[in-house]
């Protein structure tokens, strides 16, 4: 039991490894997912804020002031880039629809934990340098942050991607049915836009609207780790992000396994 474990932790800390050299080979292309797209999405958000709080009675929206808004505008395109998937699932689906997905099935590693493992370097490497803009805006700027919150959240987006991974596995089984999965990639990322938070804080929603996002473990990638460090939300919403997640992969997985071994099955190797 003890070796299996060892095993399985140094695979997985090699394949994280691996991840984490892969994308730091390719500099600019690192510099432009973990800091660019953000700091331009952060720039864009909050000329709109401070555009929409010109014209807001008592200088309040929903209850909050113009710098918790300010500060949800500074750190949600970070946390959304952090916990959205685009790189390892057109990667996964590309392999199952080119069949090369052959040479990993050969190997002594599932094709789900190949990826998992890289995925989650990766995004911890991206989490460590991409968090800094954040972090320093808000000191600079005193934004009601509060950063002694900042190790639980992150870990409630760690936990998350396992979900998000899985959402990406699945996605990319529909490479053994179909030939074009890309639509569905852009689908999925873009629900997961408006779903997380990050799109439109859930605060502005209608409050069924609200209520049932809150409901969904999708929120928990942006809009729950957030309003916690931001002061919004308090640890009940936290515990509750890690209830729907567990309960969500758990579902997710079943539905991950089924659609896995009925694509193995009829599927026809072509190349390596």
């Amino acid at each position: 039991m003890k070796t299996s474990f060892i095993a399985f932790w140094r695979r997985n800390l090699a394949l994280a490894n691996l991840g984490i050299v892969t994308n730091l080979e390719y500099r600019f292309n690192f510099i432009i997912d973990a800091f660019i797209q953000p700091i331009l999405t952060v720039g864009i958000e909050v000329l709109l804020w401070l555009a929409i709080f010109k014209t807001a009675p008592e200088g309040k929206i929903g209850g909050f002031s113009r710098e918790a808004y300010l500060a949800y505008a500074v750190w949600a395109p970070f946390l959304g880039r952090i916990t959205i998937s685009w790189m390892y699932e057109s990667m996964m689906a590309e392999e199952v629809a080119s069949g090369t997905i052959n040479t990993i099935l050969s190997r002594p590693v599932s094709f789900f934990e190949y990826y998992l493992s890289q995925m989650l370097g990766y995004k911890l490497i991206t989490t460590i340098f991409s968090l800094m803009v954040p972090v320093v805006a808000s000191i600079y700027f005193d934004l009601p942050i509060q950063l002694s919150r900042l190790p639980l959240a992150l870990l409630l987006i760690m936990y998350y991607l396992i979900l998000v991974h899985m959402m990406s596995f699945l996605v990319s089984t529909l490479g053994f049915y179909i030939t074009r999965v890309r639509s569905f990639t852009i689908l999925k990322n873009l629900t997961l836009l408006l779903l997380s938070g990050e799109l439109v804080p859930i605060d502005l929603m209608p409050k069924f609207l609200a209520k049932l996002f809150l409901l969904l473990p999708f929120s928990s990638g942006v809009y729950v780790p957030l309003a916690y460090i931001s002061g919004r939300r308090e640890i009940d919403l936290m515990i509750s992000g890690y209830t729907t997640i567990t309960w969500s992969i758990f579902i997710l997985g079943g539905l991950c396994i089924l659609c896995w071994q009925r694509g193995v099955r009829q599927y026809t190797g072509t190349g390596a």
